[in-house]
């Protein structure tokens, strides 16, 4: 648990025990059939390695590490791979954000007021805001098939990569394959699994492989995530009066306001509630980061279906099935979440990052594509993914 001062802003622990008590059980399996998934996911994982560097021509120069702790197996550049359930997905994003959270937290706690009267404020609010982490990672844990964790420390339970030496000595992170979600998806979706649990590996890797042969992306991405983090605005009264106008602004999207134009209400509509709280500051460095997240989104499915065709045989039926699921979510109750929660931005992310990516290629190739992972100043702003051609432009005139 964090402690900062002799109490906690988030009671890390409740946030864990609260979203494994809401968190629901997985597709049943045999203890057989067990094994025989996560083995099957391990050497998908390894063969996908070979498949995501041929096709992306990107290439670390990391040295192999072995086999990682815990069951995590380590490709050449040693980033393990982690078979984990729902409630192992959940301790592993607790511990990335409390790493990501640490210097907000810290800042928080020094503005906090002193005395008994503080301490009990801040124990108070640490187990509300516990509780809130928890419910919130619950909702996910069900819906995450992978990710690379990018930012995790490494843990007895879950090893992540090497540090790499250098400024901020990048950690080379870990790549986590939910194996519950994605038997459940596989069976909801009803193709084959074998096929299916491949082209998952196949996006996940292509996430490692973008960081681990990019060794400057993790520091880029975490130094835009603190800027965005130190604009938080910690005045009660200000975050009050922000949040008082986000619900406004949900509750009028109904009927509409009459002196508010379209235009403005087809952009607000489009918000979620955390885009509606920030600061003009924070808008600015999201929309950074919304650019960063659509390229690595979009260019993880692009390689997925790339590949796909000469390794997964049904791979038109899964991009096919998979993306209609996207789409229409699980229905309104879940659909609202998405929205409140900003995922609905993210299915965005893939659609338009692919655009881009695709369209990149098909006029420079995949060397004039991997121009972008130069260097920061090559990445493409929020507005050159929704246009590919400013960005050839710039990069290639």
């Amino acid at each position: 648990m964090t402690s900062i001062g002799g109490s906690e802003m988030v009671d890390w622990n409740l946030a864990v025990a609260t979203a494994q008590r809401l968190t629901r059980p997985g597709p049943e399996v045999s203890r057989d059939e067990a094994r025989a998934i996560v083995a099957e996911l391990r050497t998908h994982a390894r063969d996908s390695e070979a498949h995501v560097r041929a096709f992306t021509k990107m290439y670390g120069d990391d040295d192999g590490a072995g086999d990682g702790e815990g069951g995590g197996d380590a490709p050449p550049h040693g980033t393990p791979v982690l078979i984990v359930d729902r409630p192992g997905w959940v301790k592993a994003n607790v511990a990335g954000f409390r790493e990501v959270l640490a210097p907000l937290l810290a800042k928080m706690q020094a503005r906090r007021p002193g005395g008994a009267g503080g301490v009990v404020l801040g124990t108070v609010g640490g187990k509300v805001t516990g509780v809130e982490v928890g419910m919130l990672l619950s909702f996910l844990s069900s819906r995450v098939l992978g990710q690379y964790e990018t930012f995790a420390p490494p843990s007895r339970e879950m090893p992540a990569g090497p540090v790499r030496p250098g400024p901020g000595e990048s950690k080379a992170g870990r790549l986590l394959l939910v194996a519950p979600n994605i038997v459940h998806v596989e069976r909801e979706l009803d193709v084959d699994p074998h096929d299916f649990r491949l082209w998952v590996c196949l996006h996940e890797e292509t996430h490692r492989t973008q960081f681990s042969a990019v060794p400057w992306l993790r520091d880029h991405i975490e130094g835009e995530i603190q800027s965005f983090l130190g604009e938080t605005e910690l005045d009660a009264s200000t975050v009050v009066e922000r949040v008082r106008q986000a619900v406004q602004s949900f509750a009028g999207q109904g009927g509409g306001k009459e002196s508010e134009p379209e235009e403005e209400a087809a952009e607000d509509g489009g918000r979620s509630l955390m885009d509606l709280v920030q600061t003009p500051s924070q808008r600015e460095i999201l929309g950074r980061l919304t650019a960063v997240m659509s390229l690595l989104e979009g260019h993880a499915d692009y390689v997925m279906d790339g590949v796909g065709p000469d390794v997964v045989p049904s791979v038109a039926e899964i991009r096919e099935k998979f993306g209609q699921r996207r789409a229409s979510g699980a229905g309104r109750l879940d659909q609202a979440l998405r929205r409140l929660l900003g995922l609905d931005a993210k299915l965005r992310q893939y659609r338009d990052g692919e655009r881009f990516v695709r369209a990149v290629v098909s006029e420079v190739g995949m060397d004039g594509f991997n121009r972008v992972w130069t260097s920061p100043n090559t990445l493409p702003t929020k507005s050159e993914i929704a246009t590919p051609s400013t960005w050839l432009t710039r990069i290639h005139p």
